[in-house]
């Protein structure tokens, strides 16, 4: 790659990289962003509004505060304008991902190329893949334009495998929902079952990727209980929360013969944190951001001061990389304080879910 990127001072940032110094991390990131020549023209536009200097006043990942939590602009903004100049005057166009619409009309980040190799490398690494054989996926979640589905494509290209989807439309469920359409509700979860359970049928699968609520109408499903506990290795579930009490039912009672691993995700963090090894199955899975990269902070929404360790609080959330700078995101989700693992920026978390009401709006959960 030509231009600013090609400098080896961005080395540390590069996607594929394990930064061990957190300070020159962020402060390569702050250089990279807020620089004339790399950084993205949303963040040059912006920095002309604040009220602080990014590149002298912030020192340290706690100063990240001082930042707005510019999200909702990006329901918005072209998402050319989000690239940063520092891949070159002609770079290479990146992936476009949604939220789910839970509060609101979408907000779109983006995942350069050299984002979703690294990615796709930590996570045939990580917990799911590592040690199994290769295997043909259902994706049973959203994909068009939701991550949680999509990315399975480039799984499967890279493993040579199959994958089956079932498409799900998160944001029409979550309109019936708030219009009062139960029976709608449950007739729309009864056609994706169907769907699944054809797949089962006739196809051999692996894993399954799908949602907690999902997952639960699976299991009120007989024949669907059969096929999975016969065919299905490992389900990886994600994208709304789960209850001790449910994850302790589906792993023994329903699906005794599966692995069950899931993440904490968010759209806006790019990356999702990992469950952290050794939960009890009575007690709530821990999850550890990817810091320096991803960093959380749990605070009280009403002073902004972090929570006491094992106290309930709402998820702030960082993300600074190369590709993408978003600070300071306070998210629509609670979760409990967690001590960070040894060298960790911020804070881990425990038993993510979402807040009642989030921006004076209802918050509807939904499938997804």
């Amino acid at each position: 790659m030509t231009g600013p990127s090609a400098d080896p001072k961005w080395a540390i940032l590069e996607p594929a990289a394990h930064p061990t110094d957190p300070d020159a991390y962020l402060r390569a990131a702050l250089d990279w962003h807020f620089g004339a020549e790399t950084g993205s023209p949303f963040w040059l536009r912006r920095a002309e509004k604040l009220d602080f200097d990014p590149l002298r006043d912030v020192h340290g990942y706690e100063d990240l505060a001082l930042f707005p939590n510019v999200v909702d602009e990006l329901r918005h903004v072209a998402v050319e304008d989000l690239i940063p100049r520092g891949y070159g005057p002609n770079p290479p166009m990146p992936k476009v991902f949604e939220t789910g619409g839970t509060t609101g009309a979408p907000k779109r980040v983006i995942l350069m190329p050299d984002w979703v190799e690294a990615a796709l490398d930590r996570m045939l690494a990580g917990p799911v893949f590592a040690g199994r054989e290769p295997a043909n996926i259902l994706v049973a979640a959203p994909t068009g334009p939701h991550k949680i589905g999509s990315q399975y494509d480039w799984v499967v290209a890279r493993q040579n495998t199959v994958k089956f989807a079932v498409d799900i439309d998160p944001r029409w469920v979550k309109k019936l929902i708030s219009q009062g359409k139960d029976d709608e509700v449950k007739a729309y979860v009864e056609h994706v079952l169907d769907q699944i359970e054809h797949v089962l049928e006739s196809q051999h699968v692996g894993m399954l990727v799908t949602t907690p609520p999902l997952l639960r109408a699976c299991a009120g499903r007989p024949r669907l209980v059969e096929l999975i506990n016969a065919k299905i290795e490992v389900v990886f579930w994600g994208g709304a929360h789960m209850t001790v009490d449910e994850r302790f039912q589906l792993a023994y009672e329903h699906f005794p013969n599966v692995r069950m691993v899931s993440r904490y995700n968010s759209a806006l963090i790019l990356e999702g944190a990992r469950e952290r090894e050794g939960a009890d199955a009575d007690t709530d899975i821990t999850y550890d951001p990817r810091s320096p990269v991803v960093t959380f902070r749990v605070i009280d929404p009403e002073t902004l001061r972090p929570v006491a360790y094992g106290e309930r609080g709402q998820v702030v959330m960082n993300h600074i990389s190369k590709g993408m700078f978003l600070p300071n995101n306070l998210e629509r989700d609670s979760a409990v304080r967690v001590e960070g693992r040894p060298g960790q920026i911020g804070d881990s978390v425990a038993g993510p879910k979402p807040v009642d009401t989030f921006g004076g709006e209802r918050v509807i959960e939904g499938i997804y």
